[in-house]
């Protein structure tokens, strides 16, 4: 591809008022400067990469020991349904939060949250706790995305705050219960953690589980997790950092 020479060359009549106005009006503004373009051969193309990968909450490991992600921040409304512990559904707000998401949290046991609010500052750096109902519109956009995360117990009400653009909603069951077939139908990712045999054998059922699937929920060690999507199925293994440890413990089913 030719490059420009770096000598401007001006029409006469550019280097007076009259010239410059006649420019103007014609939408072509000031002159700049010009400099080489920066040409590449076309056999060259196949060499061209991008680092660009999944942008997201990293959830663990897969089963291949490589980072597993979850898109959360979306410009789509996006529903989440956790089947397991707070330990996990903490885990995921503080990453979260780390990611320049806001975190509201709307739960029936506020004071299992307040060692997180304190550590975070306060609830000044991204994460705020409000009881069942009480959660305010958040105003959330594509420069601040916010995670509601509801944990409600057995029976969440149905939210104030939905899902919406930039706006995610994660759903804690600790375990099945009547509501849970309506979260699931909405849900676009579902994440199941160890449940007893007859759990299993419903979630195999209302999701389309494999045997072998609803074989090992009964069995999967703690922070272990199952997340399901309408054509994707796949093991993750949260392993905490030092500080998420120091401040949460370590990974558990049972709260």
């Amino acid at each position: 591809m030719p490059t420009t020479s770096p000598e401007v060359r001006r029409p006469a009549d550019d280097s007076g008022p009259r010239g410059l106005g006649e420019r103007l009006r014609h939408g072509l503004g000031l002159l700049g400067p010009r400099h080489g373009r920066h040409a590449l051969p076309a056999r060259l193309l196949d060499t061209l990469a991008l680092p660009i990968g999944d942008d997201g909450v990293v959830a663990g490991l897969d089963a291949e020991g490589q980072p597993a992600v979850l898109g959360i921040n979306r410009p789509t409304p996006y529903d989440v349904v956790l089947i397991g512990g707070l330990w996990t559904a903490q885990v995921l707000a503080l990453r979260s939060a780390a990611t320049g998401a806001r975190v509201a949290v709307e739960t029936g046991r506020p004071q299992a949250w307040m060692q997180m609010v304190h550590a975070m500052g306060g609830g000044q750096n991204g994460l705020s706790v409000y009881d069942v109902g009480r959660v305010p519109p958040q105003g959330a956009s594509a420069g601040t995305p916010v995670v509601v995360v509801r944990d409600c117990g057995m029976r969440p009400p149905r939210g104030r705050v939905v899902a919406g653009p930039w706006q995610s909603v994660l759903t804690l069951l600790p375990y099945l219960s009547p509501v849970a077939p309506r979260l699931l139908r909405q849900a676009r990712l579902t994440g199941i953690q160890r449940v007893s045999p007859d759990e299993a054998a419903e979630l195999g059922r209302t999701m389309g589980l494999t045997r072998t699937e609803v074989e090992s929920l009964p069995a999967l060690p703690d922070g272990v997790t199952l997340w399901c999507t309408d054509r994707d199925r796949q093991y993750v293994l949260t392993q905490p950092t030092d500080a998420e440890t120091g401040l949460l413990g370590t990974p558990r089913r049972m709260d």
